[in-house]
C-alpha cells in the first residue's frame, strides 16, 4: 500500500515522493509557488483520464478543495472531486512504468497505462 504523507487527511493524498517530485517540477519551472491542479475528464480507454497541471495560486476557485501538504497545495474542482475522493498520486523513477500513478478506491476499472479509468 502507498504510504500517503498524511493518511487522515481525506480527499487527494500525496505520496512522498509525489510530493518530492512535484517540488522539483515547480521549481524547475522557475518558482516553488505553483500548486497542482488535478481533475478528470471525459477521455481515455476507460472513459475518464487523469489531469493534472501546475497553477498560480491566485486561479483556486472559492469552490475548489485544496489539500495542503507541507507548503505544497493540490487543488481539485467538485465535480472531479466526485471521481477522485480517496485517490493517493505517487510517483515511480522505474525505466518502465515509471511517472506518477494513481490509486483511485473510486476507479471499477483502469486502462494497462494506469492514466484512465472507469466507474
Amino acid at each position: 500500500m502507498v504510504q500517503a504523507t498524511r493518511p487522515q487527511q481525506k480527499g487527494i493524498q500525496i505520496a512522498e515522493g509525489a510530493r518530492k517530485h512535484l517540488l522539483f517540477l515547480a521549481e524547475k519551472q522557475g518558482t516553488k509557488d505553483l500548486c497542482l491542479r488535478v481533475g478528470v475528464r471525459q477521455g481515455g480507454c476507460s472513459g475518464m483520464s487523469y489531469m493534472m497541471d501546475f497553477q498560480e495560486p491566485s486561479q483556486i476557485r472559492d469552490d475548489d478543495q485544496v489539500f495542503d501538504y507541507e507548503g505544497f497545495k493540490i487543488v481539485c474542482d467538485p465535480k472531479s472531486m466526485l471521481y477522485l475522493y480517496g485517490l493517493v498520486l505517487d510517483y515511480s523513477d522505474a525505466m518502465i512504468g515509471g511517472g506518477f500513478q494513481f490509486t483511485n478506491p473510486n476507479a471499477a476499472q483502469s486502462c494497462g497505462c494506469g492514466k484512465s479509468f472507469g466507474v
